[in-house]
């Protein structure tokens, strides 16, 4: 392929945990990505990793004027470090990936290759995953809870790694809402896409920061910040225990008129409870679909706070316009 220096490529990675993999990684990167052009940035994103990660991050970037450090100023979580990325990158086409090496950056050249087919997002499938078998079994459970929670086809091969055009970031980018959930907002937002397979790598340094709890806490948010399947679940449950009662009330009044007694006062008790308790967990429920999606919306606080930026090169007057 012949090197395009008309083509800005940037790189967006999140990074905590696994401080042994940034050099080898910067390294790896700039050897794949000069091949398509001598013009990219690669953006490292520090998510407050309790290591020597942001350290290393400065060092390099003061050496190197590619390499691009933002240190936030705690631990928001991986989606929101991508998006810091993300509002930083100038190049027209973007890369995000992880910081760990299980995706090697010399696929960039493929997923680059088929993007010049004419798409518009390239996903990386991550075939013969290399992860534990808890963390598989995890993602599957995840991944299928998830589909079926918000009415969407979710692959567990898919991550993060692919490539995507200017217009696409510009559509990611100008979604303000304040959970975000990357795959699934590169989903939300359309545009021609394909994918492309790749041999996924063993983990060489560290261990994924993705506990059970976490990743519950993960499909919480996400759920919340793109389904409202749950409360629609909630109004169901409500209106079917509404039915079981009028159900029943019905066939009190028939054993009634058959001259059947039953205890006095304990149906018309046990009806009434059950026909308003269903009504109130409906109410709730429509209440709620409203309340969840404007209670963290209306506070309109930053996604992400940066508290250091290191840039060798001065990219704020080079940065393109959205």
């Amino acid at each position: 392929m012949n090197i395009n220096n008309n083509i800005c490529i940037s790189v967006v990675i999140p990074v905590y945990g696994s401080p042994q993999s940034l050099i080898p990684l910067c390294s790896r990167l700039k050897s794949s990505i000069g091949i398509i052009s001598e013009d990219y940035e690669i953006i490292l994103v520090n998510d407050c990793s309790p290591d020597d990660s942001w350290s290393i991050i400065k060092k390099i970037a003061e050496q190197d004027e590619k390499i691009v450090g933002i240190n936030l100023s705690r631990n928001f979580g991986q989606h929101y470090a991508i998006t810091a990325g993300l509002d930083h990158a100038r190049g027209e086409w973007t890369v995000v990936m992880d910081c760990d090496l299980q995706d090697p950056p010399e696929e960039i050249l493929n997923l680059y290759k088929k993007a010049c087919e004419g798409y518009d997002i390239v996903i990386a499938l991550r075939k013969n995953r290399k992860d534990s078998f808890l963390k598989k079994m995890s993602s599957k459970a995840f991944y299928h809870f998830f589909s079926y929670l918000t009415d969407t086809k979710q692959d567990g091969e898919a991550a993060n790694f692919g490539i995507y055009n200017r217009k696409v970031i510009n559509a990611i980018v100008s979604m303000k809402e304040s959970l975000k959930y990357f795959p699934t907002t590169v989903k939300w937002v359309g545009f021609k896409r394909s994918s492309v397979n790749i041999n996924h790598q063993e983990r060489e340094h560290g261990k994924s920061s993705y506990s059970l709890s976490k990743l519950f806490k993960l499909a919480f948010n996400v759920i919340i910040a793109f389904s409202d399947k749950p409360l629609r679940l909630a109004i169901r449950l409500g209106f079917f225990i509404a039915t079981i009662s009028f159900s029943y009330a019905v066939f009190i009044v028939i054993r009634a008129l058959m001259g059947i007694k039953g205890f006095e006062g304990w149906p018309s008790l046990i009806v009434s409870i059950w026909f308003l308790s269903g009504l109130i967990i409906s109410l709730l429920g429509i209440i709620g679909v409203y309340l969840c999606r404007t209670f963290d919306e209306v506070k309109k606080r930053p996604v992400y706070i940066i508290s250091e930026f290191i840039a060798k090169k001065d990219i704020n007057n080079e940065r393109m316009l959205m």
